[in-house]
C-alpha cells in the first residue's frame, strides 16, 4: 500500500499561465510542494519563487516532446519525490502570431498539428508518464486534472477547428485514463472552462473591439467572464483528498453558457 507523504508533490504544466498560476497559489497555500513546468524555465522559476511556503520548483518542459516530459519527471521525482498531483494546463489556441479563430477553409496542416501537439499530445504524454511511474511507485490520493474547454463541448464560438478538436480529444482521453487508472486509485477528471479572463481569451477579440475581454458576454447567463481563481478553486477541489470518489468527470465552469 502507498504511504501517506509528508507533503504532496504537484506538477503543473503550462505553469506560468494565468489558470495554472492561480492553481499553484492554492496548492501551495494547502501545503503542497508545487513544481511549475513551462517552456520558459526562467519564468517558471520566478512563479515558483512567488508562491507561499518553501521548496517549490520551476523547471523547463516541452509537453509536446516525449523526451522532455520524461526528463522533467526524472528531475522532479529524483529531487522531490513522486508526483501525486498532475495538472495539465499547457495549452495553445493557435500557432499564429495573432491567435484567434481560423476558419476551416483557411486552416493549414501546420496549424492543426501545432495546436494538437500541445493540447492533445502534450496531455497524453504527461498522463502516460505519471501513470507509468505510479504503477512502479504508488502514492496515496493520486490525482490528475486535465484542462479541456467549452470549445471542445460545443465547437467553439471564438476558437477554430484545431483548438476545439484538441480539447474534445482531452475530454475523451480523460475518460479513458480514468477507467485505466482506477485500479491504481488515481482519479482523472477534466475542467471545461468557458470564457475566463486570460490573455488567451482577450486575444480572440477583434482589433476594432480591443480592450474588451470577450465578444459574447451577452450570451453568458451570469453576465460576466470567469476569473482564473474560479478555475483554480475547482482544480483544488478535484485534487483534494475529499474528491476521491470522483473520476472521469467533466466539471463545467462556464457561467451557465453550457448546461446539461
Amino acid at each position: 500500500m502507498p504511504s501517506e507523504p509528508t507533503r504532496r508533490v504537484a506538477l503543473l504544466t503550462g505553469g506560468t499561465g494565468g489558470l495554472a498560476h492561480a492553481t499553484a497559489e492554492l496548492f501551495a497555500a494547502d501545503g503542497m510542494t508545487v513544481v511549475i513546468a513551462d517552456l520558459d524555465p526562467v519564468r517558471a522559476h520566478k512563479v515558483a519563487e512567488s508562491l507561499p511556503g518553501s521548496g517549490h520548483r520551476g523547471i523547463g518542459m516541452d509537453v509536446s516532446d516525449e523526451a522532455s516530459v520524461r526528463s522533467a519527471f526524472d528531475g522532479v521525482e529524483r529531487d522531490l519525490g513522486p508526483v501525486g498531483v498532475l495538472g495539465c494546463f499547457a495549452g495553445l489556441l493557435s500557432t499564429g502570431a495573432v491567435p484567434g479563430r481560423v476558419l476551416l477553409t483557411d486552416l493549414s496542416l501546420h496549424e492543426w498539428e501545432g495546436v494538437n501537439a500541445v493540447n492533445a499530445r502534450g496531455t497524453f504524454l504527461c498522463i502516460r508518464e505519471m501513470a507509468r511511474r505510479r504503477a512502479a511507485v504508488p502514492v496515496a490520493h493520486g490525482r490528475i486534472i486535465t484542462i479541456a474547454s467549452l470549445a471542445g463541448q460545443q465547437g467553439g464560438l471564438a476558437a477554430g477547428a484545431a483548438y476545439s478538436a484538441s480539447k474534445g480529444a482531452v475530454l475523451a482521453l480523460t475518460k479513458v485514463c480514468a477507467r485505466e487508472l482506477a485500479s491504481q486509485a488515481i482519479t482523472v477528471n477534466a475542467i471545461a472552462p468557458g470564457p475566463i479572463d486570460t490573455q488567451m481569451l482577450r486575444s480572440t477579440v477583434p482589433a476594432e473591439r480591443a480592450g474588451e475581454k470577450y465578444e459574447h458576454v451577452q450570451g453568458i447567463p451570469l453576465g460576466r467572464v470567469g476569473l482564473p481563481r474560479e478555475i483554480a478553486a475547482a482544480v483544488a477541489w478535484l485534487a483534494s483528498v475529499d474528491a476521491g470518489y470522483i473520476t472521469g468527470a467533466t466539471i463545467d465552469v462556464n457561467g451557465g453558457l453550457y448546461m446539461r
